[in-house]
């Protein structure tokens, strides 16, 4: 396996600009090597942070680079698919944004490939690497709140004045579910080890054929579950699982340094409050790290697509509810 991994990226899209290329180019254990797009104006500003990168103008020609070890996907949703098979194909390691495919079973012929091939393939759900994250994880495994009872969790910011956002429009797999119903629904998930039962009800508005406002209520074996997600309200993120002994409140639990400071709120029954505070940490940074290790050492990777098969099966069983 190679001890150094060289990245290209698939289309220079802004939130690769500004997150994912500078993870990536800051990381230990790898480099960013390449980027593939047929603007060289939407070039200039990759080559500006990273002087010597190696450009393409089509996406072909970076996957058949083999000095190229790991792609990074940050396509409109409905070519996730379609291009992490590819560059799988072409030999590659392929680190693809969230949501990784618009069904669960479409991740199952990726989840094949994948074991046909020995290579690394993973949704970039970021949040699974943050200190925050994975101490709420152990916090409700020691059991500091008790029974489980209820989760809610929230997610929202406003597009409305972006028609041609990519998540307002049908055609490129849009939508807030897809985009940010992935972190309240996975992020719940993750820290329980539950899945969902039954979608027990849903609320969903739409606008061109996108949802852009939902709340949905679950039944999982021990909690109940309640979620908002939408692009027409203003930004609120908040995770909260309430127990027996205690509630675990989770500020800023997605987007940390940039919507606020990454804490844990741990209220205890006797009013004890204790507090846990990640100023820090990237987790896009840690997300990038991780892959490099477990894509040099085959070391197990916090994020497999069986987990993200988990909570887009989640996303399935809300649409297929709603629309009955």
């Amino acid at each position: 396996m190679a001890k150094h991994i060289r990245w290209g990226i698939l289309g220079a899209s802004n939130f690769a600009l500004n997150h994912m290329a500078p993870a990536i180019h800051s990381a230990r254990g790898g480099m960013f090597s390449a980027l593939a797009t047929s603007d060289a104006e939407n070039a200039k500003p990759f080559v500006e942070k990273v002087p010597g990168l190696t450009v393409f103008e089509d996406y072909d020609a970076l996957l058949a680079d083999d000095q190229i070890d790991a792609i990074y996907v940050p396509l409109p949703n409905h070519l996730h698919v379609e291009w992490t098979l590819k560059a799988l194909r072409a030999g590659k390691h392929v680190l693809c944004e969230k949501p990784i495919a618009m069904r669960a079973d479409q991740i199952d012929e990726i989840i094949t490939l994948r074991n046909e091939t020995g290579l690394l393939a993973a949704e970039a759900y970021m949040i699974v690497h943050h200190p925050q994250w994975q101490k709420a994880k152990a916090l409700y495994e020691a059991g500091a709140i008790g029974e489980l009872i209820r989760v809610s969790g929230a997610f929202s910011y406003d597009n409305s004045a972006d028609g041609g956002n990519i998540r307002n429009r049908p055609e490129t797999g849009g939508g807030a579910i897809p985009d940010i119903g992935v972190y309240t629904y996975g992020s719940t998930r993750f820290v329980t080890g539950q899945e969902p039962q039954e979608i027990l009800s849903t609320a969903i508005r739409y606008e061109n054929d996108v949802d852009v406002w939902s709340h949905i209520t679950a039944q999982f074996p021990s909690f109940h579950y309640t979620a908002v997600n939408s692009m027409r309200m203003s930004p609120w993120q908040d995770m909260t699982f309430h127990g027996s002994e205690g509630v675990m409140r989770l500020t800023a639990p997605f987007n940390p340094m940039v919507y606020g400071e990454a804490r844990i709120d741990l209220h205890r029954a006797s009013g004890e409050i204790a507090v846990y505070r990640f100023p820090g940490d990237n987790h896009y940074v840690l997300q990038v790290e991780a892959f490099n290790r477990s894509a040099t050492s085959g070391a197990a990777y916090a994020c497999p697509l069986e987990f993200s098969r988990g909570t887009q099966a989640m996303i399935d069983m809300v649409f297929d509810k709603d629309r009955g």
